[in-house]
C-alpha cells in the first residue's frame, strides 16, 4: 500500500469513528475479551457528544482512503496514545503502524521524551514490537465489568541539538 492519506479529526467524523470503534472491538478482540467485556468497552463511545469531546480534546488523526475511514489514533497531553483503532477490513495493511508513526513524530517534534499507552491485550504485541515496554498491568472497571490492559512506554528519539534551528 502506498503512503496512507491522513487528516485531522473533524466533528462530523464522530458517528463514523463511533462505528469503527465498535466494529474494531467487536471483531478484533474476541480472543482476548469476552462478550460482556467487549460490550462494556464499546459503551465508552456510545454517547456521541462525550466521544467527540474526547477525540477533539486530544490530537486525533485518521486515515481516510476512497471515502472510507480505515483507522484513527489520538495523542493525549503530548505524552499518551489515548486511542488507536483500525477497521477490521484494514488490519494488516499498515494503518496502525502509520498512525503510531505519525503520533510518535508529532510528540517528538513537540518535545516529548517518551510516549505511553494503555494497550489492550489485543494490541500488546503490536506495541511491544514497536519498542514499547511493559510498566504495569491494569484492571479498569466499566459499569460492573472489569477490562484489563497493560501500560507500556517507549522513549522517543530526541532531535539532534541544533537541528531545525536557525542561528
Amino acid at each position: 500500500m502506498s503512503a496512507l492519506p491522513m487528516r485531522p479529526f473533524m466533528l462530523a467524523d464522530t458517528p463514523r469513528l463511533q462505528d469503527l470503534f465498535a466494529q474494531s472491538i467487536e471483531d478484533l478482540t474476541q480472543d482476548e475479551y469476552d462478550e460482556d467485556q467487549r460490550i462494556a468497552w464499546i459503551t465508552r463511545a456510545a454517547d456521541a457528544e462525550t466521544f467527540a469531546k474526547r477525540l477533539g480534546g486530544n490530537l486525533t488523526i485518521l486515515v481516510e482512503q476512497d471515502g472510507d475511514i480505515l483507522g484513527f489514533a489520538s495523542l493525549k497531553d503530548n505524552k499518551e496514545i489515548d486511542m488507536l483503532f483500525v477497521h477490521p477490513f484494514a488490519t494488516g495493511q499498515g494503518v496502525g503502524s502509520a498512525l503510531v508513526d505519525a503520533l510518535e513524530r508529532l510528540a517528538t517534534a513537540r518535545g516529548a521524551e517518551a510516549l505511553s499507552v494503555d494497550a489492550s491485550d489485543t494490541a500488546h504485541d503490536f506495541f511491544a514490537n514497536r519498542g514499547y515496554a511493559e510498566v504495569r498491568r491494569n484492571s479498569i472497571p466499566i459499569d460492573n465489568v472489569w477490562v484489563s490492559n497493560t501500560t507500556m512506554t517507549k522513549p522517543l528519539a530526541r532531535p539532534e541539538a541544533g537541528a531545525g534551528r536557525s542561528h
